[in-house]
């Protein structure tokens, strides 16, 4: 699964052919571990009657453009670096990651000394996966000066280090390595870079097959061929491995003598000229289930039958295919981190909160005890001697005539301990009635911040969290930032169509829900909800028609699948006309009541 240093290969030459020359236009650094260089080249110059021909390039911030009688068209490409320890990559990707309101101290680094700054050169030492991005910028005092952006990918260890490139200096990384991380190896501002500990391994682009083959024959006998070959060969990924032994022994047996060793032979040299020529199609390798399991810069045929291979078309292409949705799901987390922590403590202390009064209730249930043994000391007061610790009395509210004991406070008189007694079965009876309404009240607020929480799961964009963020603050749980804050555009709701033409609209949060169900549905249009389960509102907009029973069943399975039962099946959805659905008074947002509903049971929808 990891971006080994072949495949890096392939896309380093890919840079060259579609990057080399482009200027840094813009510089983004959408979380601690990703930065994006929006990268802009000169394409075909359209010539115009009377324009100059062969003028210096000018790019589109140059006054000079407009003085210019020529069309020039320019290519865009956003160049992705990514340290994240799951998904360490170098790619170009077709969409931008959301970014920070405030731009982080690296990423005004970048802007300050590698604006406007010109891609010269993309270098990488034999198959390691470190690759160098050589910039040529012009500092504050307008000289030319060579920058390089240093990839290092390496699972945990991935980072990006900017450093001077005729010094070698290092200016900055993204990732600081310390003593408090590193006794080895420091990647720290001010000091010289120094390359990773390289691996006593065989570049398959310096070393003939036999060597390679070799190397790994001479490894223990038990060891199989995919793990000799990836301990040997530089660069190679475990997928690459066992598809070179699969090629070699078509998985009848791992040992290496005779005809097999030749058929190796054969394999390696083939396999160098892939890696030398970068000529071969990269493919992805899917689960049965649909999800992306590996890639490769080469066709995969070991899986045979048990696995689809689908070919892409460009190796940058293939990688952002395949952590695609994986790394939108980790940007949202991370995103979310603080959320998720606070909705965690208040949901915790609710609980607890509602554990507590109902124990406390429960021991509400013996109050008439009290009453009675209040009724018992009063009518006994003239047997009970000063400073008694018990007495004995007859119980008349017994039936069948019997005594009860009767412990007491010696240090208060016998009517001060039935007064007492009377006082307390007076709290109980009072908590009681306090405590169910607030047990109650519990209940709610523990079902609003779940309501919430499944909220935050389920965002998409970071402006969806500032709304969350904003109800929260609204409903108390969050201080509200000092300072006039900037008014920000509320986003709609999520709007489908049935396949019968019938609008759905799908609400991102409560605040939204509480909008699309009171406010913008008509009282005809048919509201969906998750049976007992937190989920959006889903309005079906009628439009003065009557709703389908495919539309309904639709937009049940998107009610399920904006839910927290997304990845379970046969979820019941709740539906009903919006004109039955109302808000009680002082309901948290999103906590509504309906009546005159139906329910259906769908899967959800993907």
């Amino acid at each position: 699964m990891a971006l080994d240093g072949i495949f890096l290969r392939h896309i380093k030459k890919e840079i060259e052919e579609e990057a080399l020359g482009a200027r840094v236009n813009q510089i983004y650094q959408p979380n601690r571990d990703e930065l994006v260089l929006v990268l802009r080249t000169f394409g075909q110059r359209r010539a115009v009657p009377g324009a100059p021909l062969n003028e210096p390039e000018i790019t589109p911030t140059d006054g000079a453009a407009a003085r210019h009688n020529e069309a020039v068209s320019y290519k865009v490409k956003k160049l992705l670096l990514s340290s994240r320890a799951n998904s360490p990559r170098v790619n170009f990707c077709a969409t931008t990651p959301e970014n920070p309101a405030q731009p982080p101290m690296f990423c005004m680094l970048l802007r300050k000394r590698l604006g406007g700054g010109k891609l010269v050169g993309v270098r990488q030492l034999g198959c390691d996966r470190v690759l160098f991005l050589d910039f040529e910028c012009v500092n504050e005092l307008g000289d030319l000066e060579g920058l390089s952006i240093v990839c290092e990918i390496m699972g945990m260890y991935s980072n990006l280090i900017v450093l001077n490139r005729d010094t070698g200096v290092i200016i900055d990384a993204m990732k600081r390595v310390d003593l408090t991380v590193s006794s080895r190896r420091f990647v720290l501002p001010n000091i010289r870079y120094e390359l990773p500990e390289a691996q006593d391994k065989l570049n398959i682009l310096e070393h003939t097959p036999e060597e390679i083959a070799d190397a790994a024959r001479n490894l223990p006998a038990e060891i199989p061929l995919s793990k000799a070959l990836l301990s040997v060969i530089q660069g190679i990924s475990p997928i690459v491995a066992r598809e070179l032994e699969f090629r070699v022994t078509e998985g009848a047996t791992n040992r290496i003598e005779g005809l097999l060793f030749e058929k190796l032979l054969r394999v390696l040299a083939e396999f160098r000229e892939t890696a030398e020529g970068c000529g071969k199609t990269p493919c992805i390798v899917y689960r049965e289930d649909g999800k992306p399991m590996d890639f490769s810069f080469m066709p995969i045929e070991q899986y045979g039958s048990c696995a689809a291979v689908k070919t892409t078309g460009g190796f940058s292409a293939t990688v952002d295919e395949f952590y695609e949705e994986r790394d939108a799901r980790e940007r949202m987390r991370v995103k979310s981190h603080s959320l998720q922590k606070l909705l965690t403590n208040l949901t915790d202390r609710a609980a607890r909160k509602i554990n507590k009064q109902t124990t406390e209730l429960s021991q509400c249930q013996n109050r008439e005890q009290l009453r009675i043994y209040g009724d018992l000391l009063h009518a006994n007061l003239y047997r009970i001697s000063r400073g008694a610790s018990s007495v004995e009395v007859e119980n008349f509210y017994d039936e069948n005539g019997g005594t009860v004991t009767i412990k007491l406070n010696p240090a208060i008189s016998p009517a001060a301990n039935a007064q007492k007694f009377y006082k307390d079965y007076q709290k109980a009876k009072t908590a009681e009635t306090v405590l169910a309404e607030q047990i109650e009240k519990g209940k709610a607020e523990l079902a609003y911040l779940e309501s919430v929480a499944d909220s935050v799961n389920r965002a998409e964009t970071e402006r969806e969290l500032s709304q969350i963020r904003e109800e929260l603050t609204e409903q108390g749980y969050l201080r509200r930032p000092k300072g006039k804050q900037p008014k920000q555009a509320q986003l709609p709701p999520k709007e489908f169509q049935s396949s019968d033409g019938f609008r759905i609209l799908v609400g991102r949060n409560n605040r939204q829900n509480d909008k699309l169900t009171l406010k913008t549905a008509a009282k005809t249009d048919i509201w969906l909800h998750t049976k007992d389960i937190h989920g959006s509102h889903v309005i079906i907009c009628a439009e003065g028609r009557r709703v389908s029973d495919t539309a309904i069943l639709e937009a049940a399975r998107l009610a399920a699948y904006h839910s927290k039962a997304r990845e379970s099946t046969n979820v019941p959805v709740d539906y009903t006309l919006a004109k039955f659905v109302s808000k009680p008074a002082g309901a948290k947002p999103g906590m509504v009541i309906y009546v005159n509903n139906k329910t259906v049971f769908v899967d959800p929808a993907t």
